[in-house]
C-alpha cells in the first residue's frame, strides 16, 4: 500500500479509496498499491467484501500517459485485473466520471459494477495503435457479446453508462457520493441483494458471422491500419478458455506495441498536448463573451457557427443584405446539422438564432465585441481597409483577428494604431467542424492576445498551433511546396489519378488533385497570381491548373476540375490530359512512368523539406507543431504521426540522399535544408529537437 490507495474498515467491509490525482490514472504506484491491498484484504478473514471507488472526478480514467513508450514495470495491469478477479473475497466497484481503457478493464475484473449516471466508459486503445491488453478483449465479449465488444474495441468510441448497462458491462446505475455508494453496494452484497460473479466464469457466445463481417469490413475500409485487425483476432480469442485467451490477447498486444503505427499514433496523441506549450503561456487571456465576424461567406458563417456552439454571442457583419441573408441561412443550416447529430438540442438552436446571433450591415455594430474575426476576401487592400475601420469602431482591448490563409499579418496590423491587439486566427473549412486553428503571432502581438487566441481555441474545442508570420504560415506554406512536387510528377509522366491513388495508398483520405478540386482551384490560382511578380526565374512552373481556371473549371463547385463530377461520382477530366500533353510538348518533356512508391517518396520528401525549413526559420516552435498542423488540418494519416515524425522513421541521411538525387533533375526545387544536413551528419532527429 502507498499514498494512492487508502483503506477504511466498516464492519466486514473494506472500502478502498483510489486517490491518484488528477484522474486516478493506472500508473505504476497505483498498480502496486491496488494489487497489494486486494491481496492483503483477501487474506484477512474478517473482510467479507472489498469495495473500490475513486476520489475526485473519476474512478480510474485510464492508463498513465507518462508511461507511454517506456518499459512496463511490474505489476502490469493484466496481473492487477487478474488479482481482482481471482480474489476469493468479492471485489466490487462504484464507477463514476470516466473509466476508459485500463480503467474499464479494472472494473471488469471486479465481481460487480454499479455506475453513476453519465459515467463514460470505453476502450480507446485502438486510437493509439494498440488493443485493450488487460483483459478487455476477453471480458467484454463475455458480458456484452461479440458484436457489441467488436464495435467498442475496434472503433474506440466512448459510451455513457446507460448504454453500458444495456450491453451488460455494468450491473446498475445509481447516483450518490462514491464512498457512500461503494459502502451501500458492499452492504447489498452482504445482504444478498447484489449478486457477484467472476467474468472469467462466463462463456462467450460464439458468433463467427460477426467476427468475419467485421474482419471483412476492416479489410475493405482500413487495410492500411494494423491494430483494428488485431482487435478482431483478440476478440475471437475470447472463445478460448480465458487463460488461453488472455495469453493470446497479450501476444497480439505485443505485436501492436512493436508496430511503427503505435509510435505514430502515440506521437499524434502527444502532439495535441505539446502545442499548448508556448512562450506566452503565462500571460493572462482577455475575457471573451462576445464575438464579431466580418464576412458572411462559407468561412465567416462557419466561424460564427463555431462561436455560437461555444456559447458566445455573435454579431455577423456583411456589406450587402443578400450576402448577410445567405450567411444567416448557412448558420441556421449548420446548427440544424448539429441538432441532427445530437450535438445540440432544438431549443438551444432556437435560442442561439433568436438571441445570441445578430446580423448587421454596419461595422459599428461590432463596437462591444471582445474578439472580432475578419473573414473577408483574401485581398490585402480589403483587409487593410477593414482593420482601419476596426481601429475606429472596436472597443479598447478588443482582440482584432484576421482569418487570412496566406497574407502578411504584420502588414494587416500596421493598418491599425493598436498592432498589439492584432493576431491571425486561421480557421480551416468547414470552420465549425475542422479541429485546427493556426494562431499567427505578428511582431507586435501582445502576449495576452496570444494567450486569448489559445484560450478561445480551447473553448471552441480546437487544437491551436502557434505560427510565425510568413506566406501561408505553417500549413499552407508547406502545402504550396509539396503540391509543386505533385505538379512536376504530373508533367513528367504520372496522371493525376495515379498520383492521387499513390498518396491515398500511403494513408491520406484524398490525393492532392482531389483535394484541390474540393477546395476550389480558384483559391490556389489567386495565390499563384499574387506570387507571380516575385516568382524566381529558375523555378519550374506548371500551367495546367491555371489553364483549367481560365476555362472556368474550378473543381467540384463547377462540376469539373482535374476530375469531372456527377454527384458523388467522379472520373478523370479528358481536358486535363490534353492540357498536360500540350505543356509537355512545349517544354520538350518525354513522359516516363512512376511506381506508387516513387510517387510517395517524392511527394513526402518535398513535404519534409519545406516542413524542415519552417522549423529551421522558427515559424513553428518545434517539429511536433508542424506535425500537429498537418495531422489536424490537412489530413495527414494519423498512424504515421506527421511528416517530421515520419521523417525520423526514414532517417535524415536517407532524406538527404533522396534530395541530392532529385536535384540532378531540378537543382532549384530540390535543396537540402541545413537542419537536415546537420542531422544526417550527426545522427540527429526531429524527436531530439522536440525534447529541447
Amino acid at each position: 500500500m502507498n499514498d494512492v490507495v487508502q483503506v477504511e474498515r466498516v464492519g466486514q467491509v473494506a472500502l478502498v479509496r483510489i486517490d491518484n490525482p488528477p484522474v486516478n490514472a493506472a500508473g505504476h504506484a497505483l498498480r502496486v498499491a491496488l494489487s497489494d491491498t486486494v491481496r492483503a484484504l483477501d487474506a484477512d478473514p474478517s473482510v467479507a467484501v472489498i469495495a473500490l471507488y475513486g476520489a475526485g472526478g473519476s474512478f480510474i480514467a485510464g492508463a498513465d500517459i507518462r508511461e507511454f513508450g517506456k518499459p512496463v514495470q511490474e505489476p502490469w495491469l493484466p496481473r492487477v485485473c487478474n488479482t481482482l478477479e481471482t480474489s476469493t473475497t468479492p471485489v466490487i466497484a462504484y464507477v463514476h466520471g470516466v473509466a476508459l481503457g485500463g480503467g474499464l478493464e479494472v472494473a471488469l475484473g471486479c465481481h460487480a459494477r454499479i455506475a453513476a449516471p453519465g459515467t463514460m466508459v470505453g476502450f480507446p486503445e485502438v486510437t493509439l495503435g494498440i488493443l485493450p491488453g488487460a483483459g478487455g478483449t476477453q471480458r467484454a465479449p463475455r458480458l456484452a457479446g461479440i458484436p457489441a465488444a467488436l464495435d467498442l474495441i475496434v472503433t474506440g468510441r466512448r459510451i455513457p453508462a446507460e448504454e453500458a448497462l444495456t450491453l451488460g458491462l455494468v450491473d446498475r446505475i445509481e447516483a450518490g457520493e462514491p464512498r457512500d455508494m461503494a459502502l451501500g453496494m458492499a452492504e447489498e452484497v452482504l445482504g444478498g441483494t447484489l449478486p457477484t460473479r467472476r467474468v472469467r466464469d462466463i462463456e462467450t457466445t460464439p458468433d463467427d458471422a460477426a467476427l468475419e463481417a467485421k474482419a471483412a469490413e476492416l479489410r475493405a475500409t482500413q487495410a492500411h491500419l494494423f491494430s483494428p485487425h488485431k482487435c478482431v483476432e483478440a476478440v475471437a480469442a475470447s472463445l478460448l478458455p480465458i487463460d488461453e485467451g488472455l495469453a493470446r490477447e497479450r501476444a497480439l498486444y505485443d505485436e501492436c506495441i512493436a508496430s511503427p503505427q503505435r509510435a505514430g499514433l502515440i506521437h499524434a496523441f502527444f502532439a495535441e498536448r505539446a502545442v499548448t506549450k508556448i512562450p506566452e503561456a503565462s500571460a493572462t487571456p482577455r475575457a471573451v463573451t462576445s464575438a464579431g465576424v466580418i464576412g458572411a461567406g462559407t468561412m465567416g458563417s462557419g466561424i460564427a457557427t463555431a462561436m455560437l456552439l461555444a456559447g458566445l454571442s455573435v454579431t455577423l457583419v456583411e456589406r450587402d443584405a443578400a450576402g448577410l441573408e445567405r450567411g444567416m441561412a448557412t448558420i441556421a443550416a449548420n446548427l440544424d446539422g448539429a441538432v441532427k447529430r445530437g450535438k445540440l438540442t432544438a431549443d438551444k438552436r432556437a435560442a442561439m438564432l433568436s438571441s445570441a446571433l445578430t446580423g448587421s450591415l454596419d461595422m459599428g455594430a461590432l463596437g462591444q465585441a471582445d474578439v472580432i474575426v475578419e473573414a473577408a476576401f483574401e485581398d490585402m487592400g480589403v483587409k487593410e481597409e477593414i482593420f482601419g475601420t476596426l481601429d475606429r469602431v472596436a472597443k479598447p482591448g478588443a482582440v482584432l483577428a484576421s482569418n487570412t490563409s496566406y497574407l502578411d499579418v504584420n502588414r494587416i496590423a500596421a493598418a491599425t494604431a493598436r498592432p498589439g491587439d492584432v493576431i491571425g486566427l486561421h480557421f480551416f473549412s468547414p470552420a465549425h467542424v475542422m479541429r485546427l486553428l493556426e494562431v499567427v503571432v505578428a511582431d507586435a502581438t501582445a502576449p495576452e492576445v496570444v494567450a486569448t487566441g489559445f484560450a478561445l481555441a480551447k473553448r471552441l474545442r480546437k487544437i491551436a498551433v502557434r505560427s510565425g508570420v510568413c506566406d501561408g504560415f505553417i500549413g499552407n506554406r508547406i502545402m504550396m511546396h509539396y503540391r509543386k512536387a505533385a505538379d512536376y510528377l504530373m508533367l513528367d509522366g504520372a496522371s493525376p489519378a495515379e498520383i492521387d491513388a499513390a498518396i491515398e495508398g500511403f494513408g491520406f483520405a484524398m490525393g492532392p488533385f482531389s483535394v484541390m478540386d474540393l477546395a476550389g482551384l480558384d483559391i490556389g490560382w489567386a495565390s499563384r497570381k499574387r506570387q507571380a511578380p516575385t516568382r524566381p526565374a529558375a523555378e519550374r512552373y506548371v500551367h495546367v491548373a491555371d489553364r483549367l481556371c481560365e476555362g472556368g473549371n474550378f473543381g467540384r463547385k463547377t462540376g469539373a476540375g482535374f476530375y469531372i463530377y456527377d454527384g458523388r461520382d467522379k472520373r478523370p477530366n479528358p481536358e486535363v490530359a490534353r492540357l498536360i500533353e500540350a505543356e509537355r510538348a512545349e517544354a520538350g518533356i518525354t513522359p516516363r512512368s512512376f511506381t506508387p512508391e516513387e510517387i510517395v517518396a517524392r511527394y513526402m520528401t518535398a513535404m519534409i523539406v519545406e516542413a524542415a525549413r519552417v522549423v529551421e526559420e522558427g515559424i513553428a516552435l518545434r517539429p511536433i507543431d508542424v506535425d500537429a498542423v498537418k495531422l489536424f488540418g490537412y489530413g495527414f494519416p494519423r498512424f504515421r504521426g506527421g511528416p517530421l515524425h515520419h521523417a525520423d522513421t526514414l532517417g535524415a541521411a536517407e532524406i538527404v540522399a533522396r534530395i541530392e538525387h532529385y536535384a540532378a533533375e531540378d537543382a532549384h526545387y530540390w535543396q537540402v535544408p541545413e537542419v537536415l544536413r546537420r542531422m544526417a551528419a550527426e545522427g540527429g532527429s526531429f524527436a531530439v529537437l522536440n525534447a529541447r
